[in-house]
């Protein structure tokens, strides 16, 4: 539980500054922070905002028009 809320402030803090922001380096910085906080088997995915289903989104980048989901292993 403790990891799902520091991924959503996460989500929330990082999002909307980087949206236009380069997707793999974006994915980058969300997954050295992930593993600052100590959040371990982190699976973060680049995938077309309209295909989004019920995955976590923690970054939206290329104007939006992509957007890096969080999941568990």
């Amino acid at each position: 539980m403790k990891n799902i809320a520091i991924v959503a402030a996460l989500a929330v803090a990082v999002a909307p500054a980087l949206a236009a922001k380069d997707c793999e380096e974006l994915k980058g910085e969300i997954a050295a922070k992930l593993e600052a906080k100590g959040v371990k088997n982190a699976k973060l995915e680049i995938v077309a905002a309209g295909e989004v289903k019920d995955q976590k989104v923690v970054g939206t980048c290329e104007g939006g028009q992509k957007k890096i989901t969080y999941r568990r292993q």
